[in-house]
């Protein structure tokens, strides 16, 4: 059995996902922005797909462009909104995705922007005092803070961040990657600038994802080339993978309550027999408690080890895949940016395991026993 518990990474695609696709890598090919029959074919399936995504966060499809993914349409949303509006301020947390961070850094570096980053405590938690002082001495600012930590889980409160934004004539961005298809997203309700999805992390394809665009806010593409999404975005779409990007949220959104209460079983479970097996095992952030953080995600801290350096290593050995951090940084290694963001304690053996609605007891179970055995051993 190799138990898999890396999915804020990615998750398996769903087969039924990849039956709506399968017609489009096989069938219709036509370019969906040809005239004649092929292409109108899959123009009006194209169509489709932005129709039930806009549908599913409550949008005008004409707010929806499709990307490849969650990275491309955070830089979408961070650089072509500061240059497009000439904004000269922006505000972060260091615990952000590398996707917002690197680009906002990229902004600073270039003389383009003043980078304000938010207080953060031991916890996780973002200091919105501090987000206030801001908004009030710069007011036309950006402020970019994801709704879930992909690494420890926390949920920040978007709400209450969009109305202070609201308030203080700001613009928001809000990187909900990792919320997407794991809660409801209704854009009108939450009153932000911009949302962002990706496919592969709710089961659906890699290589694909989108943008929500409020239509108050103007801005330019990032990529030139083309008049595709309506001039948003140049370069032929990627039609079977939108098209099982929109079944896929559709699918997670129906099934949505029934996979979140089998997920955070399995995770209370998870927690309960650490707590249970393994002596001053710790939960790095929020991602133990409950309503707090994201469900999918659990970021445990185990005591100190000269084996720690080779947790993961030993974790695969024993058929088990998790991560130490985001993927998006695998084969460098400089350590969680999160984990430091909050002075977690980089000695002790820091896991992130993260868990789909595919995952089961028995697996929980058994990466459980494998750690506790892992680390008897040690102490033997």
């Amino acid at each position: 059995m190799r138990v898999y518990l890396d999915n804020a990474a990615t998750t398996p695609l769903d087969k039924e996902v990849f039956e709506v696709m399968a017609p489009f890598m096989l069938e219709h090919y036509g370019n969906p922005s040809s005239i004649h029959a092929h292409g109108r074919q899959v123009r009006a399936a194209l169509e489709g797909a932005r129709k039930t995504v806009a549908g599913l966060i409550n949008a005008s499809p004409s707010e929806v462009f499709f990307t490849s993914g969650g990275t491309e349409a955070d830089n979408l949303a961070i650089i072509c909104t500061i240059r497009s509006l000439g904004l000269k301020h922006a505000i972060s947390s260091p615990l952000e995705h590398h996707a917002v961070l690197h680009s906002l850094e990229v902004l600073e570096k270039n003389g383009e922007i003043e980078l304000t980053m938010l207080r953060v405590s031991p916890d996780g938690t973002l200091d919105l005092q501090h987000l206030e002082e801001t908004l009030v001495s710069k007011p036309r600012t950006f402020v970019s803070v994801m709704h879930a930590n992909n690494e420890i889980g926390n949920l920040n409160d978007i709400q209450a961040i969009a109305e202070l934004c609201k308030k203080y004539d700001a613009i928001f961005h809000s990187d909900t990657v990792q919320t997407m298809g794991h809660y409801r997203h209704d854009v009108q309700a939450l009153g932000l600038n911009f949302l962002v999805g990706s496919a592969h992390k709710f089961h659906g394809p890699k290589g694909v994802g989108f943008i929500y665009v409020d239509s108050s806010v103007k801005i330019h593409p990032l990529i030139q080339g083309g008049s595709q999404e309506r001039n948003m975005r140049g370069g032929t779409e990627n039609v079977y993978g939108i098209i099982g990007l929109a079944k896929a949220l559709e699918i997670a959104y129906r099934d949505m309550d029934e996979h979140h209460r089998h997920i955070q079983s399995l995770k209370d479970r998870m927690i309960s027999k650490l707590r249970e097996q393994i002596e001053d095992v710790q939960f790095n952030g929020l991602s133990a408690e409950g309503d707090k953080s994201l469900y999918t995600v659990l970021n445990v801290s185990l005591p100190a080890s000269e084996m720690n350096e080779m947790l993961l290593f030993n974790l695969d050995i024993n058929k088990i895949s998790a991560s130490g951090g985001s993927a998006c940084t695998s084969g460098v290694d400089l350590g969680s940016h999160v984990l430091r963001g909050i002075g977690a304690d980089m000695e002790r053996g820091n896991v992130r395991f993260s868990f789909s609605k595919y995952n089961t007891i028995e697996e929980i179970d058994y990466a459980v026993a494998t750690l506790a055995k892992l680390y008897q051993k040690e102490t033997v």
